[in-house]
């Protein structure tokens, strides 16, 4: 993406000009995730004692430590005088965050809740499942990174692109996304047909603790191709940072790399 200038990504600066992506709400994310966090981490663990998902114990286990790291960081990077010196390193922090909680901690919990439902031979029917859900998941990401990437070489993301027109009209973003979505309907339906075979009772509660959680985890990963390619923004281009004073900084400044203002 080094052939790609400043204004190719313009675009993308959208929630940084809103405010909000800037520091300080970036900053209050973090915090409330604090709880968030630590709240599906230990609906994880209550679930040790009715899951028959193979190695659950092992899974929660290290899945506490990542989170807890990630706790950790939060708080430091929820206080001012750190966001604001170190705001690329708080950005991929949010990733980081969002991702734990919207992909890890609901896909444990959704697999944790299926395994609960099913006794027999649970090791076959889990490891298929979470294979082919896993695989879909990688699909849609592999899919959406390039298409974006496709959508940035084609001047889709300057000012005053159709994109740029139409970013929140909801007709053009399902037909430019068309094939991940495709991907994601297929995986959700390969999710029910395999409750329906497989789980010997179905009801209203199991399709809300697996398939919703799962369309959750397809989603954020969805949505993460867009998350990293503003990281290397703000790493590449001043324009995607702010002064301490909580101002974005202009574009065209000229030299990339990082800033005297906000690393």
């Amino acid at each position: 993406m080094k052939k790609l200038s400043e204004g190719d990504f313009a675009v993308l600066r959208g929630p940084f000009e809103s405010g909000r992506q800037s520091p300080s709400n970036m900053g209050a994310t973090l915090f409330l995730f604090v709880l968030i966090q630590s709240l599906l981490w230990y609906l994880e663990f209550d679930f040790l004692d009715n899951t028959t998902y193979p190695n659950a114990k092992e899974i929660v286990t290290y899945h506490f430590w990542f989170t807890a790291v990630l706790v950790v960081l939060s708080l430091i990077y929820s206080v001012p005088a750190v966001f604001y010196r170190s705001q690329k390193v708080q950005y991929l922090l949010v990733i980081l965050v969002t991702q734990n909680v919207a992909a890890v901690s609901t896909y444990i919990l959704s697999v944790f809740s299926l395994a609960e439902s099913y006794y027999e031979r649970p090791e076959v029917m889990l490891n298929t499942f979470t294979t082919a859900t896993l695989l879909f998941g990688a699909l849609i990401f592999i899919v959406t990174f390039v298409r974006f990437y496709l959508l940035l070489t084609k001047g889709e993301f300057k000012k005053g692109s159709k994109r740029d027109l139409f970013r929140g009209d909801l007709e053009a973003g399902i037909k430019s996304n068309l094939p991940s979505i495709m991907i994601g309907s297929t995986g959700l339906v390969f999710i029910i047909l395999f409750l329906v075979r497989n789980v010997q009772e179905i009801n209203m509660d199991l399709i809300m603790l697996v398939v919703l959680p799962i369309l959750i985890f397809f989603t954020i990963l969805f949505v993460l191709p867009e998350q990293l390619v503003i990281l290397y923004c703000k790493y590449r281009f001043k324009s995607f940072n702010f002064d301490r004073d909580g101002n974005l900084l202009p574009e065209d400044l000229g030299a990339e790399g990082n800033l005297k203002h906000g690393n």
